[in-house]
Formats: structure tokens, sequence, C-alpha cells
């Protein structure tokens, strides 16, 4: 939850325009402001102060306890100018904050913390537990020093500048090391611990099995990502207590996928009570990995819980993004996010240019010239599978007509894949026509370097009997100079001359440029590969200048009836 407080007429207008963009996140606190302050520390996560940063400083001061503990504080000015992280940057997510704060607000966010000044991803954001001497591997990157990896497991990390060799080390590991000197220890999620127990198992026997089981194997119980058992169990209360102790979430499966798990030591009791000849080990096993532990039981007499422990192969994430048709502002948040996540960036050189700013230092690029579409899908899902996360961009949406296809061809189920969308040149183009797209439309591709001819002829054949507004994409090229005109005079069997036609070239970027015709007037000798065609259907109509199709013939006919 996060407290809001105010102290001023405006304060309050701003904190209630928070309130109401995030009714389900804030919480206000009226009253004096130093008893707010001090009540909202108590009880929220992070704390949105529009008050002057001195008097925030002041409040909470006495309350500090440290940095894990204190939740993040932001503040904003009286003129709603600047959001300030003033406390738990990271920990309590106030850097965060103040940019999501900022966006809703119209406010500059001031970010003081180190890494995040300089764009570097900070040791204690990755998500992932990490000891050792975090603030002196931290400086060390931001000064420009050699900072060694050393990932023992294999496990998509965002972008670092690191090198072969440094006199600091990151150590990406889950076995239980101690940190040495300059080094900091990351602790990956690669460990599932599988859990049987008997009915009435207390939870210190459960718990005290699993911790002996790591540490007797030299395993980090930081790494454990999950504990996992047969659903029978799910409501054990040693085993889900244990789970809540551990931090981690409690994953079961029915008896019967278990049962098709192979192990190395079935038992006929599990088999008689659940219904499956295992359940520690193939709980533990039922989403591959190596097993590290087999089965054991615990140390009571009698034993009343099992447990054994996999490691999980880190799998690789590909991100598939639409980077839209060019303007910086038609580029989502989400794909920026992306961009920013990935240790790994793919793409056409052309796009890389456009979005080289926005990537943090330590991005390995792997650029490319044109027609290496599939050259470029392999590039990605191999370095995936490697355990990197990678980014495969594409202009408009990574779907149409672009990188997802030839990517996903490729993709098997031992990677992660999340699609990023983005906005297509068909929406770009029509947004600078009007509304052309108004009722049904269809895009279709005139190059015919991957697809025949015939079948895309028959393609805007179709779309012409039905009455479809059409986009064409790829509609002309030095080489391909006669399909524009084909395509258009199949049009031109079924709509009349006067139906609009509009022609927008590179939508959205500098030199942009569009103009609005009719099917008769077009000259396609005045297209190229940059621009995108749009035909209306019998329905569509220039208005002032605009290009609009009706949402339904019903109102076109009343529009008509009326004149």
């Amino acid at each position: 939850m996060i407290g809001l407080i105010s102290a001023t007429a405006a304060g309050a207008a701003a904190r209630d325009r928070l309130a109401a963009a995030w009714p389900d996140r804030t919480r206000v606190y009226e009253g004096p402001v130093q008893d707010a302050v001090r009540t909202a520390f108590a009880q929220c996560e992070q704390l949105v102060c529009f008050l002057a940063t001195g008097a925030v400083v002041r409040l909470v001061a006495p309350l500090l306890s440290g940095k894990t503990e204190d939740p993040g504080v932001v503040c904003v000015d009286e003129g709603g100018r600047f959001a300030v992280s003033l406390l738990g940057g990271h920990a309590g997510g106030a850097n965060e904050l103040a940019r999501e704060v900022g966006d809703l607000l119209g406010a500059e966010p001031v970010v003081t913390t180190a890494t995040d000044a300089v764009d570097l991803a900070g040791l204690d954001t990755l998500g992932l537990p990490v000891e050792g001497d975090v603030a002196g591997v931290s400086r060390a990157l931001l000064d420009g020093e050699a900072v060694a990896l050393r990932a023992e497991v294999a496990w998509p990390l965002p972008p670092l500048p690191v090198a072969e060799e440094g006199s600091y080390t990151i150590r990406l590991t889950d076995r239980l090391v101690a940190a040495a000197e300059r080094q900091a220890v990351l602790r990956p999620p690669t460990l599932v611990v599988g859990v049987g127990a008997s009915k009435g198992a207390p939870v210190e026997e459960v718990l005290g099995l699993v911790e002996d089981a790591l540490r007797d194997a030299g395993l980090s119980v930081a790494s454990v990502a999950e504990l996992a058992t047969v659903d029978a169990k799910a409501e054990e209360a040693g085993i889900v207590e244990a789970a809540r102790r551990l931090g981690v979430p409690l994953v079961t499966y029915c008896a019967e996928e278990l049962a098709g798990v192979d192990v190395p030591n079935p038992s006929d009791a599990p088999l008689a009570a659940v219904g499956t000849p295992s359940v520690a080990e193939a709980a533990a096993l039922v989403g591959g990995g190596e097993l590290l532990v087999p089965k054991r039981k615990s140390a009571a007499s009698p034993a009343m819980a099992t447990c054994a422990v996999v490691r999980r192969p880190g799998r690789g994430r590909l991100a598939v993004v639409g980077l839209g048709p060019g303007a910086r502002d038609l580029l989502t948040p989400r794909a920026k996010a992306e961009l920013r996540r990935a240790s790994v960036l793919v793409g056409l050189d052309q796009y890389v240019d456009q979005i080289r700013d926005l990537l943090r230092p330590g991005t390995r690029i792997l650029e490319s010239g044109l027609g290496a579409e599939e050259e470029r899908a392999r590039t990605a899902v191999e370095e995936a599978r490697t355990g990197q996360a990678v980014a495969l961009i594409g202009s408009g949406d990574a779907g149409v007509y672009a990188m997802a296809s030839p990517a996903l061809a490729e993709a098997s189920d031992d990677i992660d894949v999340i699609g990023v969308p983005g906005v297509t040149a068909a929406l770009a183009a029509g947004a600078i026509l009007g509304a052309p797209l108004g009722h049904d439309h269809v895009s279709i591709s005139l190059s015919d370097l991957h697809t025949p001819w015939e079948v895309i002829e028959r393609r805007v054949r179709a779309a012409a009997e039905a009455d479809i507004v059409v986009t064409f994409y790829n509609p002309r090229s030095r080489g391909r100079d006669w399909q524009l005109p084909k395509a258009l005079g199949i049009l031109a069997e079924h709509r009349t001359p006067r139906t609009p036609v509009g022609v927008v070239r590179n939508a959205s970027r500098p030199d942009e440029s569009s103009r609005l015709t009719t099917l008769g007037a077009l000259d396609p000798a005045t297209v190229d590969m940059m621009t995108v065609v749009t035909v209306g259907n019998t329905a569509t109509r220039d208005i002032a200048g605009r290009m609009v199709t009706p949402r339904g013939y019903r109102w076109q006919s009343a529009q008509e009836g009326s004149e």
C-alpha cells in the first residue's frame, strides 16, 4: 500500500489525483502531518509526501530502521514539478515509484541512486538474493573497473558491463558458498525441493529435513524456487507452513502425473497412500532437471517426511519486441522495459540505430542488414538457449510481417518467449488519414519474395469481393513495379473510381508525408516500399479531407438519406 500525505491545498489536489488513479494501491492519511507520516511509515510499503524534502527528512529520521526494512519515500514539491526519490530507492522501490508518479502528474522524476543515475542495473534490483560486497562491486561497476562474471548456472540477467577477468567478481551460483573479498554473490532460484509427508507431520520436521538436505549437499536455501508435492498434500499443515517460512510457493501435481515420472527410488508406501510410487523425487523432477539430492527421510522415528532436491536449468528469455512505426513516443513503455532488460539485442541495423540510446551499458548487440530475417531469428533463439535475456526487435508490431513468426518457428519449449506488441504501420497510417479502418479491414503484403503472386492475387480478389478496406504493405519497389497496379485493378472491378485511397509514407517519422486521393486517380509510380496504401470500401468517404469508414452500413444509409 502507498500512503499519501499532504499539508496544503495544492498538495491535496495532486494527492487526490494519485488516489483516483490508483484506488487499490493508495491510502490517504489525514490529520496533523507528523502523525500522518508516522502512521503511514508503520503501515505502508511506500509513501508519497506532498511536502518539502527537508520537512520529510526531519519527520522520517526518527523512524528509520534499516535499508531493507524502511518503506520507499517519494517527495513531490508544491508546484508538482518534481518527484524526488528520497528514501529506499532500490529496496523500497522509491526510484520506480518516482517515475510512475512523474508520469501521472507530469513531474520530473529525480533519482540520485548512483547506478540508476548512470543507467546501470543495480545488483539489488535484479530480483535475486545478493550477498557479499555489494557496495564495493557496484562501485567498481560505476567507476568502470573490470568486474568479472562467474556464472556457475545459466540464468537470464540484465546487461552488466562485465569482463572476462577483474579484481572484482559477481558470482552467480546456487552453491552454499561465502562471498570472497571483493565479490558479490547472486542466488538464482534454480532449486526445486520435492516434499512428501505423513498426515500431521510437524513443520519443524519438514523444514529441518529440507534445510539439512540442502546444507549437506552444499546448496543455498536462498536458491530454492519452490516446494513441490502431490495435490493430496496441498493442505498438509507442515508442508504449507514450511513453504511459508522459506518464502517460496507450494506447487502441487496430481498423482497420475507424478506416477509417470521416472525416479530412482520408487516405493510402495506412497503408491498405497496417495496413488503414486514417488512423491518427493517425482514432484521435484516433474519439470525436468538434475537430481542433486535423491529421496531422503527425516531423522525422526518414525520418519514423517521425505524430500529430494533438483536443479532445474535456467530458462533463457526471448522477448520479441515491436518498435512501432518509428516515432519514439509510439514506442510502448513495455517495449522500452524489455529493451533495458535484455543483455543481448538482435535486430536489423537500422532498427538498432533507432533505439541504441535506450540500451543499458553492457548490452551485447548483434545486428545485421536487410534480408537476414531467418538468420536473426535463429541467432536470437540460440542466444536464449544459452540462458540469456534476449530482445529480438522489429518495426511496427513484431507479429505483423516481422520477426515473431520466424522466431517462434525456431523456438521450442526450452525457452520463455514474450511477445511485446507495437503500433503497426497500418494503424499509424490510419491515424494520419482519419479513420479508414473503422469497419472490417485487412492487411495484404504485395511482396512476392515469400508468397507466390497467385496466392496474393487470390487474397486481393477475396477482399475486393467482400468489400473490405485493404491496406497494402510492401506495395512497390524498383524490381516489383507491376503488383500494385494489378491489385488496384482487381479492387476497381468492385469499387468505383471515386473510392478514397490514402497514401502514407514514413508514417510518424520526421519525413512523413500523406495524401488522400481516389482509386481512379492514384498513380502507382508515386508509391515506394516506405509507403502503405489504404483503399477504402464502398462505404468509405472523404469527409473534410479525412478518410472515414463508418462503423456500420446502417449509419451510412441514414447519412445519405438525410442529404
